[in-house]
């Protein structure tokens, strides 16, 4: 395993946990309406649905990628979601209890699909068109936002630190998709500068772009 690919399945895992550690939340509150003995059952049918969804959507977002200048401007919408990620803590869906199986199943798959739109798009960016990265980094990450979202969450309250690092990543993974976009090759390998001050520079943004806002309003994060 070479380094960029190392690097690739660091960054798809941190990207997983960062924008997925609501999704434990999301299930909990689809079943907790159910009978215990269907309680498990909503959990892994609609995770396992969800995670299928998801690599299915990855690879479309993938396929995608591939259509000139799309992922220059992916790139910048990038920006917008860890910016979002930093300074939005409006909940973007209401999770009904739903009190029978398939209900709840189809709840969890639906909300993962709308909330994972932020998720997929960075995923495919971190990827560089690789499904297997993106299988295997949400096998690793997955079962850890299943059982420890609720850990990864109250962590992020008491250290809002990590929700700067996990914006950071995404701000990264926004800068590698600009500098990707094959049709602006030439350019960025003319100034061969700007593959070490686009990224430090959209990182820096980021980051003190949300401090300032989260300041302005009186937050932490």
């Amino acid at each position: 395993m070479d380094i960029e690919m190392l690097k690739s399945i660091l960054i798809i895992i941190g990207i997983d946990l960062v924008l997925g550690g609501d999704n434990a939340i999301v299930i909990a509150l689809a079943s907790r309406n159910l009978p215990k003995h269907q309680r498990n059952k909503a959990i892994l049918w609609g995770t396992g649905l969800a995670i299928a969804v998801r690599v299915l959507l990855t690879a479309v977002a993938l396929y995608l990628l591939n259509i000139p200048y799309l992922k220059f401007v992916g790139g910048f919408l990038l920006i917008y979601i860890a910016i979002k990620l930093l300074t939005d803590k409006e909940d973007e869906i209401e999770i009904e209890a739903q009190d029978n199986l398939f209900s709840a199943i189809k709840t969890i798959v639906f909300a993962d699909i709308v909330m994972g739109f932020d998720n997929v798009l960075a995923i495919a960016g971190a990827s560089h068109g690789n499904i297997w990265l993106v299988i295997f980094g949400l096998l690793v990450s997955v079962p850890v936002i299943i059982w420890g979202s609720k850990l990864i969450l109250s962590f992020m309250e008491r250290f809002p630190v990590t929700v700067y690092i996990g914006a950071g990543i995404l701000a990264y993974t926004a800068a590698e998709m600009i500098l990707g976009e094959k049709r602006l090759a030439p350019f960025f390998e003319e100034y061969h500068f700007l593959h070490f001050l686009l990224p430090i520079s959209i990182i820096l943004f980021v980051i003190v772009y949300g401090y300032l806002a989260n300041k302005k309003q009186g937050r932490t994060v």
